[in-house]
């Protein structure tokens, strides 16, 4: 007992102390729990040597990260994504998958271990890229967009490979089997049926049962009892743990209980799922890098060169420009911890000899170890294609129009579709192409440019404009463009969109004609909504409303006078929330009087 707690310790401080570390050096988490390992197993210090029984425990993190797989899978969310998950998606895996495989089999001389190479290493990393898109806040872009669903197909990929693992053990194997393979398929296809039949009128009525008692641990212990029951049932069935957690949390995805699951679930994932990985770490043995540097530097190598040249023409094929197609290839061209989940399993299955499952995982690993500095690779490469190829600014019809609209998403939409219903015209500009493209699939008229361009503003005639509207998202960008609109077109009114309080101070200091922030009546509104449902009036929610944006409106003018003040900002923002105080407490006092 008092060893089990002595190596739990070791791996919470470990875990604890290396995983911010590496995360401050510019690496994910995964290799934070990666190093964490080698520091610890036999290759490292040597503090734990028994790595097959961690590793064997760990697997109950890759199965509670399956579960939670099968409850983001919602059928709008699928839908929603569809040509994303399952056109490039689908086209990635099986393009990379069957190239891998063909050069694994060169090298093995063993098809069914070449499959699980091939295949295993077709996968990304999941949880390093969507961490590293969260940080480099790249999510929302065409590329990380599509390297989002690619990893969801990638992670629903993964189920059919993990139950085909003991497929090619059959296969790989020298006796007769039990039973033939298309016996084993028929039974695995006859448990799941039943056990999807089961779940959709079992599952729902038990835990709307476990909910009814309001007794937030016993919620918990029904969350772990499905994942957990899920996969020993599929395992003593003879199929894979991870399918059985996967099934069920589809089962539940769309039901009210999906998120509450989830949300449970979460700090047991991620701790046992870091144990793993914990775990993958201290088998990687280092020593084959000094010992085979060329052959394992060629297996990184040419993972990552195949993933490449599959992913760039597989973005170009689906619409993606070459900048965007880049990018996406940079993301995910790294192998992934899915990779490590396979090879594990085809090691203990007898498909994967240890030796070369070790060497694989030490790829995957410099592969992931690599990805930040490819992620910044591509974004200089594109951004130098860019230049060279750069699409030409729109020409721009000589009319007189009355507005001229700077920013085409969807603030400058709303301003536009109200100009449309009173039959004003408008001259728009969007410094996106790719936004460009898009809106005009929808009818809309706008012209491709960079609206600080001087030659574009001359171009789209704003000396003949009455007011410019500058809808612009980007801050730098929206303070080049209102400089060079009150700059050298002092007779237009600029009327400008703030993204918050600081931006607004910098477009007083140029003289905007009007400006408004942009959560800040949306936010009013909803504060609106939220009074009436709690027992005000109407009119009591509307007079607080307009109590409120005429005080903040006060407020924005006097700060502005001393925003460069740091310590008078703050003092002036104590002053207001003070004042506003006693402006409520006192419209309160006039109403009972």
């Amino acid at each position: 007992m008092s060893s089990l707690l002595a190596q739990a310790v070791v791996f919470l401080a470990a875990a604890t102390f290396v995983v911010p570390l590496i995360r401050r050096l510019g690496f994910g988490s995964v290799i934070g729990y990666l190093a964490a390992g080698l520091l610890l197993g036999p290759y490292g210090i040597g503090v734990v040597s028994d790595v097959d029984s961690v590793l064997h425990f760990a697997e109950i993190g890759v199965v509670m990260l399956l579960f939670v797989i099968g409850l983001e899978l919602q059928p709008a969310r699928l839908k929603l994504l569809r040509r994303l998950v399952f056109g490039i998606g689908l086209s990635q895996v099986m393009v990379t998958g069957l190239l891998l495989t063909a050069l694994a089999n060169y090298w093995l001389g063993d098809l069914p271990a070449a499959v699980l190479v091939g295949f295993g290493l077709s996968l990304s990393s999941t949880a390093f890229v969507l961490q590293m898109l969260a940080e480099k806040k790249d999510l929302r872009s065409p590329s990380g967009r599509a390297s989002f669903g690619v990893l969801l197909f990638q992670d629903l990929a993964v189920i059919p490979l993990i139950a085909l693992v003991p497929y090619l053990a059959v296969t790989a194997g020298d006796g007769s089997p039990e039973s033939s393979p298309l016996q084993q398929l028929a039974l695995a296809v006859a448990v799941v049926a039943a056990f999807i039949m089961g779940g959709r009128y079992l599952l729902r009525p038990l835990l709307r049962l476990v909910a009814s008692s309001q007794v937030h641990e016993i919620f918990t212990a029904a969350a772990l009892l499905l994942v957990l029951g899920s996969a020993l049932l599929m395992y003593s069935l003879g199929l894979s743990m991870g399918l059985g957690a996967f099934l069920a949390g589809v089962l539940v995805a769309d039901s009210e209980y999906s998120y509450q699951l989830e949300s449970d679930i979460e700090p047991f994932k991620g701790l046992l799922l870091g144990l793993f990985f914990v775990a993958v770490g201290m088998a990687v043995d280092l020593t084959l890098l000094l010992s085979e540097p060329l052959l394992i530097l060629g297996l990184t190598a040419v993972l990552i060169v195949v993933k490449l040249a599959v992913l760039v023409p597989i973005g170009r094929l689906f619409g993606y420009s070459g900048r965007d197609s880049i990018r996406l290839a940079a993301n995910l061209a790294q192998g992934g911890e899915f990779a490590f989940v396979l090879f594990t399993l085809g090691v203990a299955n007898g498909v994967l000899a240890p030796e070369v499952a070790g060497r694989l995982v030490l790829a995957v690993t410099l592969s992931m170890a690599l990805t930040p500095l490819l992620y910044i690779a591509s974004h200089r490469l594109s951004a130098q294609l860019d230049r060279e190829l750069e699409r030409p600014f729109d020409d721009i019809e000589e009319t007189d129009h009355q507005v001229i609209i700077a920013g085409f998403g969807r603030f400058g939409q709303i301003v536009a579709r109200i100009l449309t219903m009173k039959n004003i015209p408008f001259t728009a500009l969007e410094n996106s192409s790719e936004q460009v493209d898009f809106v005009r699939r929808f009818g809309n008229k706008i012209y491709y440019g960079d609206a600080s361009n001087l030659e574009l503003l001359r171009s789209a005639r704003v000396d003949k404009a009455r007011v410019f509207v500058l809808a612009v998202e980007d801050i730098e960008n929206s303070m080049r463009i209102a400089s060079a609109v009150r700059h050298h077109f002092p007779n237009v009114k600029i009327y400008a969109r703030a993204r918050n309080r600081q931006h607004a101070f910098a477009l007083m200091d140029l003289g905007v004609d009007g400006l408004i922030r942009d959560t800040l009546l949306s936010s009013i509104e909803l504060s609106r909504d939220i009074l009436v449902a709690l027992g005000s009036s109407i009119e009591e929610a509307d007079q607080a409303a307009a109590l409120f944006r005429e005080h903040d409106e006060k407020t924005l003018q006097r700060q502005h006078a001393i925003h460069h003040d740091e310590e008078a900002l703050i003092l002036s923002a104590q002053e207001a929330a003070a004042q506003l105080r006693r402006v409520f407490d006192y419209d309160a006092k006039a109403k009972v009087d």
